[in-house]
């Protein structure tokens, strides 16, 4: 009786063996579809910082330019701000009244309120006038996850690629500047929003934005288009869905259905600089609006990624699941 009964359940266990089997198999690719497919990055920057120099004249400087000048008409063997510039200056003198005084005032109010506002901003100089290592830098991610329905934010995206300057601040800004707006172009497709702001010393902030960068880059198997300080480089993606045999059932499991675009903003600017939360739309748009419109002279390095960037690859709620967990509703 026993041995009837193993030699009935030996076939059912075999065809249960064989059902794991598959069903292992299946969720193996499955597992390696939630890897984001094919992405495009557009990058560039220094962490060098830009000069910040004083107010200096024509001529050389305080010394070489109003000091110099002046002095070696009034007063042979004076310059800069030299003891017989002061004289005059502060009415112990003759000759530099009027309207001469009043412009030396003003450019010593200038260069007081410019290096307060450095001064509130985090931002040191050395003496050439160049912002020190000791800079605050503010290292601001921004990504936004959109209904696939969105496609034409991927033409808009890859036209910018295509023919963005990487390699000036003017030319990093705009980029900054046309990324967002295609971004406000489609509040329709809007679904899941997240970031913030980390701050950082300027010898830092490089490491902190480049482990940014690296984390959003990581999540592509690999980078279609790029354009990164100037090196456009393009390539046929090798898992878009249109290079998949649709006759293989595993390679259509394993692919899904397309269902989102998500685009990151990552912007690396001296000084002190912040986003809202973005817990609804409202605060989204104004978080979009600020990092599109920071000015070139205090930005420093950019990233703009996106994902799926090939036509017909997909980025499915699973992908966006297991890669991208912080992102909320808004």
């Amino acid at each position: 009786m026993r041995k009837q009964l193993q030699q009935a359940i030996k076939p059912l266990l075999k065809t249960l063996f064989v059902l794991s089997l598959v069903f292992t198999l299946a969720l193996s690719h499955a597992d390696g579809a939630l890897a984001a497919r094919s992405g495009g990055r557009i990058g560039g920057g220094s962490f060098r910082a830009p000069s910040s120099r004083t107010y200096s004249a024509p001529g050389g400087g305080y010394g070489g330019g109003y000091g110099g000048g002046y002095s070696r008409g009034y007063y042979p063997g004076g310059g800069g701000f030299g003891f017989p510039f002061l004289i005059p200056f502060f009415g112990f003198g003759g000759g530099f009244g009027g309207l001469f005084t009043i412009l030396i005032f003003l450019a010593i109010a200038n260069f007081m309120l410019q290096a307060f506002r450095r001064a509130t901003d985090g931002e040191t100089t050395d003496d050439t006038g160049y912002t020190s290592s000791n800079s605050n830098v503010s290292v601001t991610r921004l990504q936004v996850a959109m209904l696939a329905q969105a496609r034409e934010l991927q033409g808009e995206l890859n036209r910018i690629a295509e023919t963005a300057d990487t390699n000036s601040p003017e030319g990093r800004a705009e980029i900054l500047q046309e990324a967002s707006l295609a971004l406000l172009r489609h509040p329709e497709y809007w679904v899941y929003a997240g970031g913030g702001t980390e701050q950082a010393r300027l010898n830092s902030a490089e490491a902190q934005f480049n482990r940014l960068t690296l984390a959003e880059r990581s999540k592509f198997s690999e980078e279609t288009l790029s354009n990164v300080n100037n090196q456009l480089k393009e390539a046929t993606p090798k898992n878009a869905l249109t290079g998949t045999d649709v006759d293989n059932p595993t390679d259509l499991f394993s692919q899904g259905s397309g269902e989102y675009i998500i685009v990151t903003l990552l912007a690396a600017t001296l000084g002190k600089f912040q986003i809202p939360a973005m817990n609804n739309v409202e605060e989204l748009r104004q978080a979009l609006r600020q990092i599109g419109s920071i000015p070139s002279d205090k930005l420093l390095a950019i990233e703009v990624l996106w994902t799926p960037q090939a036509e017909g690859d997909t980025l499915t709620s699973d992908d966006l699941l297991a890669e991208y967990a912080d992102l909320k509703l808004v």
